[in-house]
């Protein structure tokens, strides 16, 4: 069975976010590990737009996110507390994040955006042109470049996809070439 259908089966042909039954599409909540349907959710092109356009949120309408906190699937726990990290300024996203618990590892997920963390912490990863960089983004290399340990390059022009951000420095990213997972320097890379 497709991880819509299995979706579209839990969450009863709704939002698991808002509730809304129009405009559904299922949304990975990056970074995966295994991927399918317990990284996933059903949610509403309303949502998705403002997941994934910080600064374009509607605060009243992650309202609903009292409610969809509380899911028992992981995916909508972690979606919910990065929307209420990210609206926290206005005061009843903050009480609601002090009544969420997650283990380690679920914890770990949630933060692994950057999602929860003060601006002036934050660092900020950048490609060659100034874009900003995300967990999961696909970027490609500007150049050749000798991996440090090994005899192999990379070639200018290979595609890096599902990234992961080195959350203490803001130069470097990791990434899969040639099946082997390798730290890049982020001016040496374009996204996609």
């Amino acid at each position: 069975m497709s991880i819509e259908r299995e979706l579209n089966k839990r969450s009863a042909a709704k939002c698991e976010l808002c509730g809304n039954t129009e405009n559904l599409k299922v949304y990975t909540v990056l970074p995966t590990i295994k991927g399918g349907l317990d990284e996933a959710l059903m949610a509403c092109a309303t949502c998705i737009d403002q997941i994934e356009t910080p600064g374009n949120e509607d605060l009243n309408h992650w309202r609903c996110l009292n409610d969809s906190m509380w899911s028992e699937h992981l995916a909508v726990q972690v979606v919910s507390w990065r929307m209420l990290s990210r609206l926290r300024a206005a005061g009843w996203p903050q009480e609601l994040i002090d009544q969420m618990y997650f283990d380690q590892d679920t914890l770990a997920w949630a933060q692994a955006t950057g999602e929860g963390e003060e601006d002036e912490n934050k660092i900020i990863h950048r490609d060659s042109n100034g874009v900003i960089l995300e967990t999961g983004d696909s970027v490609v290399l500007i150049k050749d470049l000798k991996v440090k340990g090994s005899s192999m390059v990379a070639k200018q022009g290979t595609a890096v996809r599902n990234i992961r951000l080195d959350h203490e420095n803001a130069e470097y990213i990791e990434g899969k070439v040639d099946g082997q997972t390798i730290v890049i320097i982020t001016q040496y890379v374009k996204k996609t």
